[in-house]
């Protein structure tokens, strides 16, 4: 491995795993700040893409941009409706092991709509996930449950309400799940007519959908308005250099969240241009598995014995899903 690959992998870990602790510091201080999240990515990834396109002289798109359409929606979609989820009683340990079962809807759009068909470990690798998935869920949920029920209110239709809004946040993410596998399939089309163009789509994806933030503005404009009232905090470079500038905590989060989102996304675009697509799965599924056990131990989400099972069912099915053993025993065969 380079170093250029070496780097990517270290920044893969320290970008993606810290942007998830931002984001989990800001969820639990605003729930429904999944907006104003979604609003502050999508824009500083655009400025950032379009300074790259003016200093580079690339102005002419590879891609036309009518074709595009399809694909920003349901980026826009997708986005959404998963930073949204966390306003639903969606905690972050299942919110994460959810996100991990792409390849489930992966796999149902292409035997619906691809016509394709798998072997047999494909088909189980997909049957452990789903059942992780749901052992998790139904945990979680009967969680909630038993929580909500627990808690004494003069309106007994208000004591169902919690687990109500939390199934509301499960089917979001369900809905975004296939959506999001149906970008795939489009998004590999479109690379097969035109080319691999990854970071021009990054740039057209987030830069495009931004006039539809206009219609959520009110709730992002509320949410930013709490952010910045916020309890004050002194910047730690500040301090370390005995000065003491504050800021808004959850505005500082934010600008953490942005800034680690970024460094996420494109360590992960230099890994798949340096590295086979084995070890850039590999460093994906540990980078997930390292910020789930980091947001129970350090934020000490409740995780049963049961979400363990069900974390350790997704995870392994994942891993046989991509093969990663098997071509770990090839490459180490041809060696020998």
């Amino acid at each position: 491995m380079n170093f250029k690959a070496f780097t990517a992998v270290i920044l893969v870990f320290v970008g993606c795993c810290s942007n998830v602790v931002f984001l989990e510091y800001l969820v639990k201080e605003d729930p429904g700040s999944g907006n104003l999240i979604t609003f502050s990515q999508f824009l500083s990834i655009a400025i950032e893409g379009l300074v790259h396109i003016v200093v580079t002289g690339n102005l002419k798109p590879k891609i036309p941009l009518r074709n595009y359409t399809l694909l920003v929606v349901m980026f826009f979609i997708t986005s959404v409706a998963n930073n949204f989820a966390f306003d639903f009683n969606i905690p972050m340990p299942l919110h994460m092991i959810f996100r991990a079962g792409s390849l489930i809807a992966n796999m149902i759009m292409g035997i619906l709509i691809l016509k394709k068909r798998y072997i047999f470990s494909k088909y189980l690798s997909v049957f452990m996930i789903t059942a992780g998935i749901i052992l998790c869920t139904i945990i979680s949920g009967s969680s909630v449950k038993s929580a909500t029920v627990s808690t004494p209110t003069e309106n007994s239709n208000a004591v169902y309400s919690d687990f109500f809004i939390w199934t509301l946040g499960i089917a979001l993410l369900s809905i975004a799940l296939f959506i999001s596998a149906y970008m795939g399939i489009c998004q590999e089309t479109l690379y097969k007519r035109f080319g691999k163009h990854p970071q021009e789509a990054l740039l057209y994806t987030h830069l495009i959908p931004l006039p539809g933030f206009f219609f959520i503005y009110k709730n992002i404009w509320e949410h930013f308005s709490i952010a910045v009232a916020s309890e004050p905090m002194t910047l730690p470079v500040a301090s370390l250099i005995g000065l003491k500038v504050q800021i808004p905590q959850m505005l500082f989060y934010l600008i953490c969240n942005v800034i680690t989102q970024y460094l996420c996304i494109s360590s992960v675009y230099v890994l798949t241009t340096e590295c086979a697509s084995l070890t850039v799965t590999l460093v994906v599924t540990l980078r997930k598995f390292v910020s789930l056990l980091f947001s129970i131990v350090y934020f000490k989400n409740p995780f049963t014995i049961y979400h363990w099972i069900g974390t350790g069912l997704v995870f392994v099915g994942t891993i046989i899903f991509t093969e990663v053993v098997e071509q770990i025993r090839t490459r180490k065969s041809k060696k020998e």
